[in-house]
């Protein structure tokens, strides 16, 4: 990943929203994320898509459900840019309720 790759990815205010929830939560579901940014899964989907792509993220599947987190080999510099990223959740956290806890639910 180059340092355009990853600024382009930031450069999204859905991505950069997914971002500050996932640093804020560490890991998140994707049913977490359509119910705090009220968007469908699709578009959350596509975002997370070429966030994993660049190896932002990592995700692993737990039955149906897929779990993203921030990828922990990521090189140093881009470490300083999330946690300065995450510093600034204030906005966030106006717009969106971090503290309530959303249940993913199997569909049956």
């Amino acid at each position: 990943m180059t340092e355009t790759d990853f600024f382009k990815c930031l450069s999204d205010s859905t991505r950069l929203d997914i971002l500050r929830i996932i640093l804020a939560k560490q890991n998140v579901c994707v049913c977490e994320l359509t119910e705090l940014l009220n968007l469908s899964q699709p578009k959350i989907s596509r975002h997370l898509a070429l966030l994993r792509n660049f190896s932002i993220l990592l995700d692993q599947r737990q039955g149906q459900w897929v779990y993203y987190r921030i990828n922990p080999e990521l090189p140093e510099w881009t470490k300083v840019v999330l946690e300065t990223i995450a510093k600034q959740s204030d906005t966030l956290n106006t717009r969106i309720n971090l503290s309530s806890s959303i249940v993913c639910e199997s569909i049956v």
